[in-house]
């Protein structure tokens, strides 16, 4: 189980630069250092685009990835080590923006490492190449496996970021990801006035439920409060009336539980969820990954002004700064 509140952003970056693995790429990626320079005789280099995957020794795709059908649009294409090349092909209308965790394993199968691969601005019914890091692998024998695990697309015009330019709107939504205690749930939506007008905020921000496949999830209740979920979460509270300057942020926690009870229906995940500071404002939609078990509820708090400096520290939910977080 996570500590409190894992602070994992969905950053997303907005040029694509392919190069090859371990260099700057299109998005961001985590995963250990990068390969080192040039492959030994019979490998793919990680910057190779060779035509069939198979012809990659260092590392085996499994079943399914490299030379089966593509797993949401994404395919793996070549590997060697710890790096593997991939595509995505965007069946979209619109241009979207990709997440991939990958997965590596032991030639028996055990997990050695997950890497993740932002793709962004992948126009419509374009393919777009890329490659993961996995960082060094531990030496667990036989040839290493790479698998998709993964895949999360969000309308770029959507996508939320952390970092980087400030959106059109003035101001950038972002989540922390969930975590979790006896099947309690929480996490805090941030948003920041990264423009150079003053931003004001009343009440709680809106939302929609979205699953896989991007559609709306209705039998999920909203509740404003958290108070209805269970108390001590950040998510109480009266709305009041914020006024953020330029280089200001707010922040709303939610809650829910992910438990299930005998013959109350079907579990209900939903990875996206689309967020509108007041209405009216434009749409961000961040991947929170809500596993909202067969509860059917989903409590949201007021915005409150986050005083705190730089990322919110480590401490007690007060009513000025979002939950504890850690990296």
């Amino acid at each position: 189980m996570r500590g409190y509140l894992l602070t994992l952003p969905v950053a997303l970056a907005g040029a694509l630069l392919l190069t090859g693995c371990g260099s700057q790429q299109a998005g961001s990626q985590s995963g250990g250092r990068p390969p080192a320079s040039g492959a030994r005789p019979g490998e793919v280099s990680c910057g190779a685009q060779p035509s069939d995957a198979q012809s990659a020794t260092g590392t085996r795709a499994l079943p399914g990835d490299s030379s089966g059908p593509a797993k949401d649009g994404v395919r793996i294409t070549a590997s060697s080590g710890a790096c593997a090349e991939f595509e995505v092909t965007n069946s979209e209308p619109e241009p979207f923006t990709y997440s991939v965790t990958f997965e590596f394993r032991s030639g028996s199968g055990e997990a050695l490492a997950t890497a993740k691969q932002t793709v962004a601005s992948v126009g419509p019914g374009r393919t777009v190449k890329s490659s993961v890091n996995g960082g060094p692998l531990p030496n667990a024998g036989g040839k290493p496996q790479v698998r998709i695990a993964e895949v999360r697309s969000v309308p770029s015009s959507e996508a939320s970021a952390e970092a980087g330019p400030c959106p059109q709107s003035g101001v950038r939504v972002y989540a922390d990801d969930a975590d979790a205690a006896m099947g309690l749930r929480a996490l805090s939506l941030h948003l920041e006035n990264c423009g150079t007008a003053t931003s004001r905020l009343n009440g709680y921000p809106q939302l929609q439920l979205l699953d896989e496949r991007h559609a709306a999830v209705d039998t999920v209740k909203i509740l404003q409060g958290g108070s209805t979920i269970a108390t001590g979460t950040g998510a109480d509270g009266t709305p009041e009336p914020l006024v953020l300057k330029p280089g200001e942020r707010a922040y709303a926690v939610l809650v829910w539980r992910n438990t299930v009870e005998a013959g109350a229906g079907s579990p209900v995940d939903a990875p996206y969820l689309r967020v509108r500071a007041k209405p009216g404002s434009d749409p961000v939609m961040v991947i929170p990954e809500l596993d909202l078990g067969t509860t059917g509820q989903l409590g949201v708090g007021p915005w409150k002004k986050d005083e705190t400096q730089g990322r919110p520290a480590t401490g007690a939910t007060t009513g000025t700064q979002p939950p504890a977080q850690r990296r």
